[in-house]
């Protein structure tokens, strides 16, 4: 019937937020699953109560009630597909992709979306989303992945992510998002003074992390591997670092160029630099140089080479009001890897889920840990909303 309540479930739900995308899209939720307790006991608390603590890889229970649901949504783990991670092709987490298709073909939906990283599509890893798209055309369903970028859907946040779409009705639509002005933080961060989750904790004055935190600007990041404008070395903060001489600084930044011109290795993007390099391109005094930088803790000798004891590429980076917000991940409360854009502080985990697109209804629960882990692995409410507008159009019931 056109009128009816379109009926949807979810798989992976976490807290929920490809589950509010569907409601605020009209889709009525029959039952969700997570393995996550903290994630279950936020999605009770503000999404439904038909959610279930359980692990899928040994099956779904009360199958039945699901089975030809209008529409099955899953957000399997991307730990293992992230490029933020050490991409381990065989990952466990990995085979909860090709799960979710096994799942669907006993459950018959009429439409299954799956989200995950854009990862998930390259190199080896692709073999797991080939095989789910593998599983469900043998099962008699057409198919189509689309990637998108959340900062072009509205928000305020650089996040790429696929949608897979499969579906089992006499229908064909463009699968086509909307391309929005993108957000800023200023625009989603304001009058935050009586929300729930958001207490602002400054870092300690004259601490370590604070003294590194005030050299940072707008951004900017704390990075030994990348020059130019937005990176601010450890040579540059000697107060907390050391002291350099102004020949040990042109050592440091040769030495950052040389890693990554020559390359020795198959994976990463730089590598140790060999001292005959290094002694070519600096000449005579370079040993007690490299020495004195290896005493003062900014070099190593690594493979018989020598390398930046600091080669993270980016930490302590500082967002910028006027700007989207890098990926929300589950260390975005951590002020060691994000700073507020004018407070020597991380984010509060309201800031967080707001970037995230969670509505300040939403009351987070459970540890600050878990409530940052669980809006970093979350499906953005907002994308969600617009995978929903695909699926009904799938169903026939517009967007």
């Amino acid at each position: 019937m056109q009128g009816a309540s379109l009926s949807f479930a979810s798989l992976f739900s976490g807290c929920g937020g490809f589950d509010l995308g569907f409601i605020q899209k009209g889709f009525k939720p029959i039952s969700a699953y997570d393995s996550d307790p903290d994630a279950v006991e936020n999605f009770s608390s503000n999404v439904s109560t038909e959610i279930h603590n359980v692990d899928l890889t040994e099956g779904v229970p009360n199958e039945h009630i699901l089975r030809g649901v209008d529409v099955l949504v899953a957000g399997p783990p991307c730990q293992g597909f992230s490029t933020a991670g050490k991409r381990l092709v065989d990952d466990k987490r990995n085979h909860l992709l090709t799960l979710t298709g096994t799942l669907a073909c006993r459950i018959k939906p009429k439409v299954l979306v799956v989200e995950n990283v854009a990862g998930a599509l390259s190199g080896a890893h692709a073999r797991y989303w080939n095989e789910l798209d593998q599983t469900m055309r043998a099962a008699g369903y057409r198919t189509n992945t689309i990637s998108c970028q959340a900062a072009n859907l509205g928000m305020a946040q650089m996040r790429k992510r696929i949608l897979f779409f499969a579906w089992k009705v006499r229908r064909d639509i463009d699968f086509c998002l909307p391309t929005l002005q993108t957000a800023d933080l200023q625009s989603v961060l304001g009058g935050l003074e009586h929300t729930n989750n958001h207490q602002p904790k400054l870092l300690i004055a004259d601490s370590r992390d604070w003294q590194i935190a005030r050299k940072i600007r707008p951004g900017q990041k704390l990075s030994n591997v990348r020059g130019g404008a937005n990176s601010v070395a450890t040579w540059d903060i000697p107060e907390v670092f050391g002291e350099v001489t102004t020949h040990e600084r042109t050592v440091l930044e040769l030495l950052r160029r040389l890693r990554r011109q020559e390359r020795q290795r198959d994976y990463g993007d730089a590598d140790p630099v060999s001292l005959p390099r290094l002694k070519s391109a600096l000449g005579r005094p370079f040993g007690r140089l490299l020495e004195s930088l290896v005493a003062k803790g900014y070099l190593r000798h690594v493979d018989g080479g020598v390398d930046l004891v600091g080669t993270f590429n980016g930490k302590f980076r500082r967002l910028a009001w006027d700007k989207p917000s890098c990926t929300v991940d589950t260390r975005f409360g951590s002020p060691r890897y994000f700073l507020h854009p004018t407070e020597d502080r991380g984010f509060t985990v309201r800031e967080a889920a707001r970037i995230q697109g969670f509505g300040d209804d939403y009351k987070f629960c459970g540890s600050e840990a878990a409530q940052y882990r669980i809006i970093g692995n979350a499906v953005p409410p907002p994308l969600g909303a617009q995978a929903a507008k695909l699926a009904k159009q799938l169903l026939g019931r517009g967007g």
